[in-house]
């Protein structure tokens, strides 16, 4: 059965992110797709310390929930990333987690559909959800899309059911999601996976 790990970057494990993300998972559900929400805001989750054990070791240094969930990740099929907007970004430690995530663990992610989902309470939404689009995007995964951008408005979950709208793209983004993985295992059970190039590495070290 395919899977989707959702991630929840909120410190409220029953809040406005929490809310949007349960959403999808029933439509998940009805589409035959197993899920498994992960709560990360509320966990101590350091940065990224650029030392590179994680290429010599196969995970990060850090032995704590990112280890965790990149093991989850190598049997996933898609990888839903939900953050509430402090100062018109997506939360310091969801930022910290995905920094060190796809950083130590991107071997595993090429091809598994990504989806985004912010939340809050009056601006900063479509900021904070190209910020998350940029982990997938660098990853070589193909990124699920809405009928809207994938956001819900709120202060608290009661708020949220007010927002029609927005629930209605955390459906319909689960739906376009599931059909993405359901064509993509189509497509590599026919074709393969496509060629990944990786010998160029650009980084201009003379200085010219």
């Amino acid at each position: 059965m395919p899977k989707v790990i959702l991630l929840n970057g909120s410190p409220h494990a029953r809040g406005c992110t929490a809310r949007a993300l349960e959403e999808m998972v029933k439509v998940f559900g009805e589409e035959g797709i197993e899920t498994e929400i992960i709560h990360v805001g509320n966990k101590d989750i350091r940065g990224c310390i650029s030392c590179d054990q994680c290429q010599k070791r196969g995970k990060c240094v850090f032995d704590d929930l990112v280890n965790e969930v990149a093991e989850k990740l190598e049997q996933a099929d898609g990888l839903v990333a939900g953050s509430p907007v402090y100062y018109g970004s997506p939360n310091g430690t969801i930022l910290s987690f995905m920094d060190r995530l796809f950083y130590s663990a991107s071997y595993s992610m090429h091809m598994k559909v990504g989806a985004a989902v912010v939340s809050c309470r009056r601006g900063g939404n479509s900021a904070s959800f190209d910020v998350l689009n940029k982990y997938f995007t660098i990853s070589g995964m193909p990124v699920a899309s809405s009928t809207y951008w994938n956001q819900v408005h709120g202060f608290s979950a009661e708020d949220v059911e007010k927002d029609l709208e927005g629930l209605q793209t955390m459906r319909n983004l689960a739906r376009n999601m599931s059909f993405m993985i359901k064509a993509i295992a189509d497509a590599k059970a026919k074709y393969g996976y496509p060629l990944v190039e990786r010998d160029s590495f650009t980084s201009f070290p003379d200085g010219k």
